[in-house]
C-alpha cells in the first residue's frame, strides 16, 4: 500500500511539476506528464526502498549484506524498466552504468548489461520520415551541403522523390541502439550500404532528459549525502550532443583511419559524405563476427590471441600515444573477420560518434602511472595517481584502473592472470566501496571517466576471450608509454645533445622489452620447453 500510495503522489507531483519545468524545458507533446511522472516515482520507489529496508538491521552483519544486495537487485530492475519505457537518452545512461564493472555494484552492472541488447527499434514508416525529411523532398536545405555540390541533379531528384535513393532496403535492423539503428541497403549505383538513421525524437528530448535525471540526482543527494552521481550527468551533457551528430562521427571515423593507417589489422567503413546528414549517416558495409564471440573465431580459424593483442595494441596507440580514444568498445561495435583470400584476420570498428580528446599533461601523467602500475613501483603509482586527483584514496583508484587486488598491484599486476576468487574479492569491494568509489569518480578529471568506461569494456571482452592480463598486453602498453614518453620530452628539449640521449633511451627500452617478449614466446613454445628440459638435465648432471 506504501509503494502504491508513492506512486500516486510521484504522478501528482510530476502532473503539477509541468508549470515549474515550462516550455523553456519541456514540450508536453513530446515529453508528456507520463514519462516525467515515470522517473520521477522510479526514484522515489528506489529511494523508498533504501531508506526502509535497511533500516533495522546492524551495519556489516550477514544480513545486512543480505538484504542490501536484495535491494541493489530491485532498484537495478527498476531501473532498467525505467530505460527502457523512456527509450533514448535513459537507455544510454543506462548501457554507460552497465559497462561500469568493476566500479558499481555487480547487481546492477548485471541488470543494466541487457540494455546493450533491448535497445528500441523505430517503426519503418519512423525511418522512412527521417530519411525523408534529412534527405528527400522534405529536407529543404537539411540536405547535406556536400551531396548538392557532388550530385546537384540527384539532390533535385531526392527532393522529388525519396524511392529513387535505394535499390533495396532491409526493413530488419542489422542493430538497435540507445539513438539510432542501422538498416542494410543498396544504392542505385549498385553499392551495399549501412544506413545508420537516428530515432525520430531522440534530438527533442535529450535536453529534456538530461535536465530531469539533474533534478533527481539533486533530490537523492539531499537524502543521501554520499551519493555522488553529478559526474554522470555532467559527462551526459557534454557528449550527447556529439553523439547525435552523425556528421562528426563520420569526421571520428575518417580521423582514426587515418591516425591508425599502419595498423594493417584494422578497417574503418567509409564515410558516403555525399548521403549523409546530422541524423542519417551512410558508409560502407562491413560484416563480421562480434570481438567477444570466441565459437565464431575458431569456427573461422581466428587466432583468439591475436585479436586480443591487437585490440591491446589498437587502444594503446589511441590512449597513450595519440589521445584520440574510441570510447564505445562494447562487442556490437568490433567486429573481426577473417580475409578468405590473405587468410588474415581483421578488426572492424563501428560506431564513431563518442571519442575522449585527453590534454597532453593528462595523457603524460597517465603514461607514468600505468608504467609505474606495471613496474610496481608505489610511490610512483602514489604520486601519479595524486596528481589525477585520486588523493588518499590513491590504492582504490589503483584498483579501479586494473581491476585488480591492492595486493596484486603491490606484487605486480603481469606477474599473475586474475583468480576467480581474486576476481569475487574485487566484485565485492565494488559494492563495499561504492562512496569512495563516487566520491573519486567526482574528484578525477573528467576525461578519465570515459577512460574507466572504455577500460572496463576491454576487459569484458578479454574475459569472453579468457585472454584477460596477459603478458603481452602489458607489453604493448609499456611499449606506447615509453614511446609517448620520449616524443614529449624530445618537444620540450631544446638541446640536441639531450634529443639524441632520449632516443638512445627510448631505443634501448624498447629493445628489452623485445628482448623479454621473446623470451617469454620461447618460454611458451615446444622449442623453448625442449630448451629448458636440456638444461635442466644438464644441470643435475653436473
Amino acid at each position: 500500500m506504501a509503494r502504491r500510495a508513492l506512486k500516486l503522489a510521484s504522478l501528482a507531483a510530476a502532473a503539477s511539476g509541468i508549470y515549474l519545468y515550462g516550455n523553456k524545458f519541456m514540450d508536453p507533446n513530446d515529453f508528456g506528464v507520463v514519462r516525467v511522472g515515470r522517473a520521477i516515482a522510479t526514484t522515489a520507489v528506489i529511494t523508498y526502498d533504501y531508506l526502509t529496508s535497511l533500516r533495522n538491521v546492524p551495519y556489516g552483519s550477514e544480513e545486512y549484506d543480505f538484504l542490501k544486495s536484495q535491494v541493489h537487485l530491485r532498484s537495478a530492475e527498476r531501473l532498467r524498466e525505467l530505460c527502457c519505457a523512456n527509450r533514448g537518452t535513459f537507455i544510454k545512461v543506462g548501457q554507460h552504468l552497465g559497462a561500469l564493472d568493476y566500479l558499481l555494484p555487480e547487481e546492477y552492472t548485471r541488470t543494466l548489461k541487457v540494455l546493450h541488447s533491448q535497445a528500441p527499434q523505430s517503426t519503418r514508416q519512423e525511418i522512412e520520415q527521417v530519411i525523408r525529411e534529412d534527405l528527400g523532398k522534405e529536407s529543404g536545405s537539411i540536405i547535406s551541403k556536400e551531396f548538392v555540390a557532388i550530385n546537384p541533379q540527384q539532390a533535385t531528384a531526392l527532393r522529388s522523390e525519396i524511392k529513387e535513393l535505394f535499390v533495396s532496403f532491409e526493413d530488419t535492423p542489422l542493430g538497435a541502439a540507445s539513438l539510432a539503428q542501422v538498416h542494410k541497403a543498396v544504392l542505385q549505383d549498385g553499392r551495399t550500404v549501412a544506413v545508420k538513421i537516428q530515432h525520430p525524437k531522440v534530438q527533442a528530448q535529450s535536453s529534456k532528459d538530461i535536465f530531469l535525471m539533474e533534478v533527481l540526482l539533486l533530490v537523492v543527494k539531499q537524502i543521501f549525502p554520499d551519493f555522488e552521481f553529478m559526474w554522470l550527468v555532467e559527462e551526459a551533457k557534454k557528449n550527447l550532443p556529439l553523439e547525435l551528430d552523425f556528421l562528426n562521427e563520420g569526421r571520428n571515423a575518417e580521423k582514426v583511419a587515418q591516425m591508425l593507417k599502419n595498423f594493417e589489422f584494422l578497417k574503418v567503413p567509409r564515410i558516403y559524405w555525399e548521403l549523409s546528414t546530422r541524423r542519417v549517416l551512410l558508409m560502407e558495409f562491413m560484416e563480421g563476427g562480434q570481438v567477444n564471440d570466441k565459437a565464431y573465431m575458431e569456427k573461422n580459424g581466428i587466432d583468439v590471441n591475436e585479436i586480443s593483442r591487437n585490440l591491446g595494441k589498437l587502444y594503446s596507440e589511441m590512449i597513450f600515444v595519440n589521445g584520440f580514444v574510441h570510447c564505445d568498445p562494447h562487442p556490437g561495435n568490433v567486429l573481426v573477420k577473417k580475409c578468405p583470400d590473405s587468410g588474415k584476420a581483421y578488426i572492424i570498428l563501428l560506431d564513431h560518434g563518442l571519442y575522449q580528446v585527453l590534454s597532453e599533461s593528462f595523457r603524460m601523467d597517465y603514461c607514468r602511472l600505468w608504467q609505474a602500475l606495471i613496474k610496481a613501483d608505489m610511490k610512483r603509482v602514489q604520486k601519479y595517481s595524486r596528481r589525477l586527483g585520486a588523493g588518499d584514496l590513491y590504492p582504490l583508484f589503483a584498483c579501479m584502473l586494473t581491476a585488480r587486488s591492492w595486493e596484486s598491484v603491490n606484487r605486480g599486476i603481469d606477474q599473475s592472470p586474475v583468480s576467480a576468487s581474486e576476481d569475487v574479492e574485487i566484485r565485492s569491494n565494488a559494492a563495499a566501496y561504492l562512496p569512495q568509489i563516487t566520491q573519486l569518480l567526482n574528484n578525477v578529471p573528467r576525461q578519465m571517466l570515459l577512460l574507466l568506461k572504455t577500460n572496463d569494456l576491454l576487459r569484458g571482452i578479454e574475459s569472453a576471450l579468457h585472454t584477460r592480463a596477459s603478458a603481452s598486453s602489458f607489453l604493448n602498453m609499456s611499449r606506447c608509454c615509453i614511446r609517448a614518453v620520449s616524443t614529449y620530452q624530445r618537444s620540450k628539449s631544446h638541446s640536441l645533445y639531450r634529443r639524441v640521449h632520449i632516443s638512445l633511451t627510448e631505443a634501448l627500452s624498447l629493445w628489452q622489452i623485445n628482448l623479454y617478449e621473446l623470451f617469454l614466446w620461447l618460454k611458451g613454445s615446444r622449442l623453448g620447453s625442449w630448451v629448458i628440459a636440456f638444461l635442466s638435465r644438464m644441470h643435475h648432471s653436473t
